[in-house]
C-alpha cells in the first residue's frame, strides 16, 4: 500500500504569491489609467464641465472653482465622482434668460446632461482601466498571457466596484451636500434649497406670461419720446447693484441708446459672488460705446474690478477721480467683501472710507460734481464737499438733501436684485436713473427715474424731476412742475 503524496506546499505558496503580485499589478495599472485618461468634458446645463473618476473612496464632489466644492456621500466604493464647473456658457444662459419657460426643462436638462456625461465616462475609464492594467502587467511580468489575465481581472474589479456603487446608491443624500469653501456660507445667503424651489414654482407662471410680454416691454421704452433735454445737458445713467442679471445689462444697454446719455455711472454690486465664472457678462461693458465708471460693491472682488478696468472706456475709481463729458467724479469702493468674511476683518470702517473720499475730492484741481459711493453709510463725511452723491446697496431707491445741502441718491437694484428676487414676497424691479446736469458746473438740473416691473410683471414707468433749486431757473423741461419727483409716468403695459 503506497503512501499518500503530500501536498507541494512551496508550490501552492508560489501560485498564491503570482496572483497576489497579477491582482497588485491589474489595481495598480487600472487606477493609473482612470487617473491618467478616465475624464470627460461635456456640457451640464448652462455650464461646461469637466467629468471624472478619483480614488477617493466613493461619493460625488462638485467643484465650482473658485467658490469651493459641495460633497454628496451618495454611494460607496473605491472610485469617486468628480465634477469640475470650468466655466458659464454665455449664450445657453442668455437662451435661458429669454425664455424662462425653457426653465421647466432645464432640471431635466441637467440631469439627461449628467446621465449622458457618466454613461460616457464609464466607459471611458473601464476602456483605460482594463488598458492600464494590461499595459502595466506586460511592462512588469513581460510574459505574454499576463496582459490578458490583467484585462479580465480589471474586468472583475470594475463589476465589483459598479455592484458596491448600486448596492450602496443613497439618493436621499443629494438633499443634504456638505459645503466647503466660500460655500459654506450658501446655504445662509440663498436659504433652503427647498424652500428656493417652492417660491419658484410660484413664480413660474409669472415668467411665462414675462417671456410673452417681454417685446412689447422693450418696445415700449423705445416708442417713449425723447426726454426733454438742452442741447448743451450732460446726460449721466446711474445704475446700481447689477447682480450678474442678463435683464439687467440689456436695460442698461436699452437706456444708454434711447437716452443717448455721455456715460454710465455703476456703484457697485455688478456680481454676486465676484468669482471668475461671473465675469462672463461683464464683458458686455465693452460693447456700450460710452464711458463706463465703476465702484466695487460688497460683492465685487479685486479680479472683477480688473476685468472692468480692462473694458474699453472703462474706468474703476478706488479713492480716486476721472472727468467724464468735462465732470470731475470722484469715487470710493465699499471696504468689505461679503463673500468672504475673513478678507474684510481688518478693514477700515465705511465712515472712514467716506472721510478718505472727501480728502481725495477737496485735493481734486476742479471742484467734483459728483461723488460715487456703494453704502449710503460712506456718504455723511462728504455733505458739503461735493454737491452730488451716488450710492446703492440697499436696492430701495431713495433722494435725501442732507444738512449740508449736499443731494443724496440712493439708486435701487438695475438687476432687479438677482437671484434674490426669488426670496422675497414680492419681486425687485429693475432700476436706473438718467440725470441731466449743468455742464461746467455739474448742477443738477433733472433726472428720469426708471422702473421696470419685477419678475412675472411688465409694468415700465419713466418719471420726471426736477432737481431742488433747479425749477426756478427753468431745469431741463419735463414733465414735472413741482420739483418734488411726483411725474407723470410712461403708460405701462399690462
Amino acid at each position: 500500500m503506497s503512501e499518500p503524496t503530500p501536498p507541494d506546499r512551496p508550490g501552492r505558496r508560489r501560485t498564491a504569491v503570482r496572483w497576489l503580485a497579477r491582482v497588485a499589478l491589474t489595481v495598480a495599472g487600472a487606477l493609473l489609467g482612470v487617473v491618467l485618461l478616465g475624464r470627460v468634458e461635456a456640457p451640464l446645463g448652462p455650464f461646461d464641465a469637466t467629468f471624472a473618476l478619483t480614488p477617493s473612496g466613493g461619493g460625488a464632489t462638485v467643484e465650482i472653482p473658485p467658490l469651493g466644492a459641495l460633497d454628496v456621500d451618495a454611494f460607496d466604493g473605491p472610485l469617486g465622482l468628480d465634477v469640475q464647473l470650468t466655466r458659464v456658457d454665455e449664450a445657453r444662459v442668455r437662451a435661458l434668460v429669454a425664455d424662462p419657460r425653457r426653465i421647466d426643462g432645464l432640471v431635466d436638462q441637467v440631469s439627461a446632461d449628467l446621465q449622458d456625461a457618466v454613461v460616457r465616462l464609464v466607459w471611458v475609464s473601464a476602456a483605460a482601466a482594463v488598458g492600464g492594467a494590461a499595459l502595466t502587467s506586460l511592462l512588469v511580468l513581460r510574459r505574454r498571457r499576463e496582459p490578458l489575465l490583467a484585462a479580465g481581472l480589471s474586468v472583475v474589479l470594475l463589476a465589483g466596484t459598479a455592484g458596491l456603487g448600486a448596492a450602496t446608491w443613497r439618493p436621499e443624500a443629494l438633499s443634504s451636500p456638505t459645503y466647503t469653501g466660500l460655500l459654506v456660507n450658501a446655504t445662509s445667503l440663498i436659504g433652503d434649497a427647498r424652500d428656493a424651489v417652492a417660491r419658484f414654482d410660484a413664480y413660474r407662471a409669472s415668467l411665462e406670461d414675462l417671456v410673452g410680454n417681454v417685446s412689447t416691454l422693450y418696445a415700449t421704452i423705445s416708442s417713449l419720446p425723447a426726454p426733454a433735454r438742452a442741447d448743451d445737458t450732460v446726460a449721466l445713467l446711474h445704475v446700481s447693484d447689477l447682480h450678474l442679471n442678463p435683464a439687467g445689462f440689456d436695460l442698461v444697454r436699452q437706456v444708454v441708446a434711447q437716452f443717448d446719455v455721455d456715460g454710465v455711472l455703476d456703484t457697485g454690486d455688478i456680481t454676486d459672488w465676484g468669482s471668475e465664472p461671473e465675469n462672463q457678462l461683464v464683458a458686455s461693458i465693452g460693447e456700450l460705446g460710452v464711458p463706463y465708471v465703476f465702484i466695487r460693491g460688497n460683492h465685487d472682488s479685486a479680479i472683477t474690478a480688473g476685468l472692468v478696468a480692462a473694458q474699453p472706456g472703462a474706468t474703476v475709481l478706488d479713492d480716486s477721480a476721472t472727468t467724464v463729458a468735462g465732470l470731475t467724479v470722484v469715487g470710493a469702493r465699499d471696504p468689505r467683501f461679503t463673500p468672504d468674511q475673513d478678507a474684510t476683518g481688518g478693514t477700515e470702517s465705511l465712515e472712514q472710507t467716506g472721510e478718505d473720499l472727501a480728502e481725495v475730492a477737496e485735493d481734486q484741481p476742479e471742484p467734483p460734481a459728483i461723488a460715487m459711493v456703494h453704502d449710503p453709510e460712506q456718504a455723511p463725511p462728504l455733505d458739503g464737499v461735493v454737491p452730488l452723491v451716488l450710492a446703492g446697496h440697499t436696492h430701495e431707491r431713495e433722494v435725501d438733501q442732507l444738512d449740508g445741502g449736499t443731494l443724496l441718491m440712493v439708486q435701487g437694484s438695475t438687476g432687479g436684485a438677482g437671484l434674490r428676487a426669488l426670496q422675497g414676497e414680492y419681486p425687485e424691479p429693475l432700476t436706473c436713473t438718467v440725470l441731466y446736469l449743468a455742464p461746467g458746473t455739474g448742477e443738477l438740473v433733472a433726472y428720469d427715474d426708471i422702473t421696470l416691473g419685477g419678475l412675472g410683471e411688465t409694468e415700465v414707468t419713466i418719471v420726471r424731476s426736477v432737481a431742488p433749486g433747479a425749477a426756478a431757473a427753468g431745469g431741463a423741461g419735463g414733465d414735472t412742475g413741482d420739483g418734488t419727483g411726483a411725474g407723470t409716468p410712461a403708460s405701462p403695459t399690462e
